[in-house]
C-alpha cells in the first residue's frame, strides 16, 4: 500500500475514534447534566410543594372559618324563625280559644285538687 493511502486510512481511523470519543463525551455530559437537572427539578418541586401545602392549609382554614360563620348565622336565623313561628301559632291558637300549655297544666292541677277534695267528701259522707 502506498504511503498516501496509509495516511488516509490512519486519518479515517483517528477521525472515527474521535467521533466515538465525542459520542462517549456527549453521553457522559448528558448523564452529568441530566443528574444535575433532575436534582434541580427535585429541589424546585420540594420548594413548590412546601409553598402549595402552605397555601392549601390557608385556603382550608379560610373555608372552615367561612363554613362556621355560615352555620352560626343559619342557626341564629332558624332560632329566630322558630321563635316567631311559636309566637304566631300561639297567638292564632289564643284567638281561636285554644288554651295554652300553661293554662292546661293549671287546669289539670286544679282538676286533680278537686278530685281529691270530692274523694274526701265522699269518704266523710259514707262514714
Amino acid at each position: 500500500m502506498n504511503e498516501h493511502a496509509k495516511n488516509i486510512q490512519n486519518e479515517l481511523k483517528e477521525s472515527a475514534h474521535k467521533i466515538w470519543l465525542a459520542g462517549l463525551g456527549a453521553l457522559s455530559v448528558a448523564g452529568e447534566e441530566g443528574s444535575k437537572l433532575f436534582k434541580t427539578l427535585v429541589e424546585k418541586g420540594e420548594a413548590y410543594e412546601g409553598r402549595s401545602r402552605e397555601k392549601v392549609g390557608e385556603v382550608k382554614t379560610k373555608v372552615e372559618e367561612a363554613a362556621t360563620r355560615v352555620k352560626d348565622e343559619a342557626e341564629a336565623v332558624i332560632e329566630r324563625v322558630e321563635s316567631k313561628l311559636d309566637e304566631l301559632v300561639g297567638s292564632a291558637l289564643k284567638r281561636a280559644g285554644v288554651p295554652s300549655r300553661d293554662e292546661i297544666a293549671t287546669l289539670t292541677r286544679r282538676v286533680e285538687e278537686l278530685t281529691k277534695l270530692v274523694e274526701k267528701l265522699n269518704k266523710k259522707a259514707a262514714a
